[in-house]
Formats: structure tokens, sequence, C-alpha cells
């Protein structure tokens, strides 16, 4: 009995032994793993992020003090706070106020639905298609991380930048809005107002909507958010993921905001009088000229990748451009902020010169080249939908043909023809071609716009120049006002000229702590060693054996 009582002692001792160790061996496994992450890349994306979190937070605070005075105007016969953080004594009702039109906030939901459905998944289809399949998952996924992240960073500090009251100003015109807070529920609740877009009023110096606030935040992140996406087209295929989750928020800040406020939030381009109906130059020419310069500075793919670039799955691309096509019925259709005629006839226009210029684009190729190519037809229709995006609603549906025509041939000759010759796109490798079916087809549109906007289609947007007012809204130089013209280059010339700058600044800056280029294990062998997944299997069914990166 002794012995036995002796043998189950020893026993048990070997076997606490035995989970101590075990325990000791995967703690300390554990702790290795997440020390390994801490000083790794991650942690210093995080740092800088987290940085620009407290500097927005303190700032915050100091510039809402300033813009929350309970100021009250009558809109509708009743009595509102105006701007965006109005104090919590809201005299508005909370359940069916007298300014809510229920038809006006649904349509808004729709419509930034849809716009928010052409990135995701849209353009996360199309992009996971379009590339090796190698880069599918990286690809896609960067999608899914910048509409994540531009939506709190918009929330916390970047709506106001672009829509809220005047903060930064040169010479007296506005340039961005106050970095403040739109989460509060009384701010969500609040009827929706542009403080800065006075020119748009009846003379109380503020612009509003039939909706609340938070309907018009969340449309205007989806316009941010897409922005950002396409930026991602031209920099697949090398761009580290650690420096594209720094990328986003830092350039939806320093950019995005200023183009936002300056043509749309009642900044110095839109009290000129520069038209940009729904984004040819907020969006499509800065995701265009950012695009190409991130791109190179961040230098070209592998020569193996750039020279053999194939897409895995065309289907997919169809797909992904069906949902962009459509999504755009929301896209220029809720710029309005109204369902009124003039969203009625943004949308037709918007159809006729995408199908116009889808099919210019698919002879060029077939003239050219022999052959209807399916991709070449979806860069005529990206074409289209960006060309007529400026002017959606300010041109009859003679002009929106004109915008497709034209609007297809100019970037298909920039790709196809000079971006085979010069040096300048030889040398920069932009994936995707932003700067051609964004860049050029955005400023295309713009000048267009200068040229084919109505006067009539200007008052239903309600662009005319009121008395005394010396901006140039009354249509374009085809109606008699030639002016319009030079306004669109004034407004195009900035746009390129700031992102130009303020994307170099951004790239140069995050080089500083993270790199900009994935290791080149990572880049021969793609998203097994990026995200540990293929887009069509599971990692460990791979043949290219174990990753040591």
């Amino acid at each position: 009995m002794a012995d036995s009582g002796a043998l189950s002692s020893t026993r048990a001792l070997r076997a606490g032994n035995t989970i101590s160790g075990l325990r000791g061996f995967f703690g300390r496994t554990f702790l290795m793993r997440f020390r390994k992450l801490l000083t790794g890349q991650v942690i210093k994306a995080m740092a800088v992020l987290s940085a620009l979190l407290v500097v927005i937070m303190i700032v915050a605070p100091v510039m809402a003090q300033t813009a929350s005075a309970p100021t009250t105007t009558t809109v509708g016969g009743e009595s509102v706070f105006v701007g965006p953080s109005p104090g919590p004594a809201d005299n508005n009702p909370i359940v069916d106020p007298t300014w809510l039109n229920n038809g006006d906030n649904a349509w808004q939901m729709i419509a930034a639905t849809i716009v928010g459905i052409q990135s995701i998944p849209g353009l996360a289809i199309l992009y996971g298609g379009v590339v090796k399949k190698k880069w599918a998952i990286n690809s896609a996924f960067m999608v899914f991380y910048a509409f994540s992240s531009v939506l709190i960073a918009w929330l916390l500090w970047a709506y106001n930048m672009g829509f809220g009251p005047q903060w930064l100003a040169v010479a007296g015109q506005g340039f961005v809005g106050q970095p403040i807070s739109a989460a509060a529920m009384h701010s969500e609740l609040t009827q929706a107002c542009l403080p800065g877009a006075g020119h748009y009023a009846d003379g109380s110096g503020f612009s509003y909507a039939a909706f609340p606030m938070a309907s018009m935040v969340f449309f205007q992140f989806v316009f941010a958010a897409i922005t950002v996406i396409l930026i991602a087209g031209s920099l697949f295929g090398r761009m580290s993921f650690v420096a594209w989750m720094l990328f986003c928020p830092l350039w939806l800040t320093l950019s995005y905001t200023v183009g936002a406020f300056s043509l749309w939030g009642g900044g110095w381009l839109a009290q000129m009088g520069c038209i940009d109906y729904s984004g040819g130059y907020v969006i499509h020419l800065a995701a265009g000229v950012s695009a190409f310069v991130a791109a190179a500075i961040l230098g070209p793919r592998l020569p193996a990748d750039r020279s053999n670039f194939k897409p895995n799955n065309i289907l997919m691309v169809l797909a992904g451009a069906g949902l962009l096509w459509l999504g755009w019925d929301g896209f220029n259709g809720g710029d309005p902020y109204t369902a009124s005629p003039d969203a009625g006839a943004a949308v037709l226009n918007t159809n006729v010169a995408t199908a116009a210029a889808l099919l210019t684009w698919m002879f060029l190729d077939y003239f050219r080249y022999g052959k209807p190519s399916v991709l070449g037809a979806v860069n005529g229709m990206i074409a289209g939908l960006v060309g007529i995006t400026p002017g959606a609603g300010v041109v009859n549906g003679y002009g929106a043909l004109a915008v497709g025509l034209v609007g297809a041939i100019v970037p298909w000759t920039t790709m196809n023809i000079l971006g085979k010759k010069l040096s300048i796109f030889t040398k920069v490798d932009d994936c995707l071609g932003v700067i051609h079916t964004h860049g050029f087809a955005g400023l295309t549109g713009g000048l267009l716009t200068g040229i084919l906007a109505t006067p009539l289609g200007c008052a239903a947007f309600n662009l005319v120049a009121e008395p005394g007012a010396t901006n140039g809204n009354i249509g374009g130089a085809l109606y008699g006002n030639p002016h319009q013209l030079l306004l669109q280059v004034y407004g195009a010339g900035f746009i390129i000229g700031w992102n130009l700058i303020i994307t170099t600044v951004i790239m140069f800056g995050i080089k500083l702590f993270v790199p900009l280029r994935m290791s080149e294990e990572k880049l021969r062998l793609g998203d097994l060693a990026v995200h540990g997944e293929e887009a069509y299997g599971l990692a460990d069914q791979d043949s290219s054996g174990p990753i040591t990166v």
C-alpha cells in the first residue's frame, strides 16, 4: 500500500510538472509573439494613428466651443438651431419635426446606401477579379479597410472639416472647416445644414435640407470612402498594408476635406461659382492625381507582375462594374439633397453618358486592336460615369451624349496612345490606370460642364446667381457664359496642385515611420505572405511551400 501511494504521488507530481511546463511553454510562446508584434511595423502604425486621434480630440473641443453657440434662425416657420453642433437644449421637435420631408430623407438614405454598395462589395469584387490571383485578397481587403477607417475618421472630425463651420481661410476665402465631432445625438437629429454654403440659401446664410444631419453625414461619408478606395487602384501589388493603414485617414484629413469644403461646403471655389455637381473634381480628379503621385513615390511592381498582370476572373470584374454603374444613380441622383426633378435628370444623364462612353471605348478598341475588349468596355463605362459626374444635373440629354463621347475619347487616348509613348506614363506604375479613367475623365467632364451647363439646369440645382452676386453660375459657354469655363479651369488647377503637394507630403511622411513597400518575399508570394489566405482555397493547400516571412 505504501509503494502504491508513493507511485501515485510520483505520477501526480510528474503530471503537475508536465502541465506547468506546458503552461510555461505556451505562455512564453504567446509572450514572444506578442512582443514580436509590438516591436513590428503594426505598433508604429498604431502609434501614429493614436497620436493623430489624440491631437484631433484635443483640438475638437476648442473648436466646438466657438462653433456650438445656440444661434437660432427660422426655417419653414419653425425656430431651429443652426450649425453642425447645436446645444443640448434643442428646440426642434424630436418626433416628426416640421422641417422633415420623409420622401427626401428616404431617398437620401437609399442614395447613400447604393453609393456605399459601389465600394463594398462593388469595387472589392471588381478589384479582386481584375488583379492577378496572388493579389486578389489583398486588393479586395484594401477596400474594406479604407471603408471602415474613413467612416471612423469622418464621424470624429473629418465631416465638419469638409462641411462644417469655416476654420481656415486664405485672403478671406474659406479653405477648410473645423475638426468637430458629428457623433452627438443632438447633432444627428438636427436638421441638416451647411453653415458655409450661404450662396445656396434664401439669404439666411445657411443651406438647409429636409432631412436630419445623420443622413447628411452618412451620405457624404460614402463619397469620401470611395475616393480613398479609388486611389488604391494604382497601388496594388506592392504597397505595405501597414502603410495603407496610415494613408487612408491621413489623406482623408489633409486632402479630401479641403477639396470638399472648397467646392461643396461653401468655400472659396463654391463662392466663386465653380460647378462640381457630384465630385468630378472633389473625388475623381483628386483621386487620379493622388493615385499617380503615390504610385510614382511607391515604385513599380515586380517586373514579372507588371509584365503579366492578367485578371484572374473577368466575370467578377463585370459583376463589380455592374454594381458600380447602377450605384452611380445614387452618386449623382442624391446630390440635389432632395427627390427633385433635377435628381431625375441627373440619373438619366448619368446612364446616357455611361452608355455612350462604353460604346465609344469599345469601338475605339475594335478599330485599333481588332477586337472589342471586355476590360476596355469597363474602362469606358467608368470614364463615362466619371465624366458626367461634375455636370450630371446641369447638362441636358444632348450634353450627356457629348460628355460620354468626348469623355471616353480623351482617357482612351491618354491610356492607349500617350500612355505607351510618354515616359512619365511608362515609368510610373499606375496599376489600373486611375490617372486615365478618373483623373483625365474627371478633368474632361469638369471642363465640358463649363461649356455645356444649361441655365435651366443650373436653376433647377439652385445655382443661379443671386442679384448682385459675382459668381458665374448662369450656364456654360455654349449658352453665352464663357466665364464659367474659366472658373472650371481654376477649380481643376487648385485640385491638381493641392493633391500633388499633399499626397507627396503624406507618402514621405509615412515613410519616416514604416516602409511603403512590402518585402521582396511578400512581393513574390502575394496574399499568402501578407494575409495567410488565398482567394480560391486555403493557404495550406497551396503548392508554394512554407512561408518564412
